[in-house]
């Protein structure tokens, strides 16, 4: 059985395929537990300002669930508390459970900031847990930043 730190641990290896983005990683994980996608923050790679780790797992992992863009029952790990934008996506993809290392004061939206997966008025809410690994999560995002300066 996979764990929720299996699952980050997983997140945190595609973090490190980041470059120049932000060191971010999502994995997607099918109902049986098997890895479905994969990816990680490529914004500055892609010119693309929508290229959050999250959304591209969710885009992978949707044309290889068999369910079409419903990721029902499928889990999504990150490295760190999803965005808005990222927190809307997996909320519309129908992904079941949610499970993060770090919280993100500034900008998080499944708890620090807004609470976007949670929200009664939406007809899907995940199953959350955050701050899985949340130390290791915090210090790859750290070393990072400490070298921007």
């Amino acid at each position: 059985m996979t764990t929720s730190e299996d699952m980050v641990r997983a997140a945190l290896r595609a973090a490190s395929a980041s470059g120049a983005d932000v060191p971010i990683g999502a994995v997607v994980y099918a109902p049986d537990g098997t890895v479905l996608a994969e990816a990680c923050n490529a914004r500055e790679a892609l010119g693309d300002p929508t290229a959050h780790a999250e959304v591209l797992a969710l885009r992978e992992a949707a044309t290889r669930h068999g369910d079409g863009w419903r990721l029902d029952g499928c889990t999504l790990a990150v490295t760190l508390e999803p965005c808005t934008m990222c927190a809307g996506a997996l909320v519309l993809a129908r992904v079941s459970r949610l499970v993060f290392g770090a919280w993100e004061p500034k900008t998080g939206a499944v708890g620090s900031l807004w609470d976007v997966v949670r929200d009664r008025r939406l007809n899907h809410r995940p199953e959350v847990q955050g701050g899985v690994l949340e130390q290791e999560c915090a210090d790859l995002l750290e070393r990072f930043f400490r070298t921007q300066r």
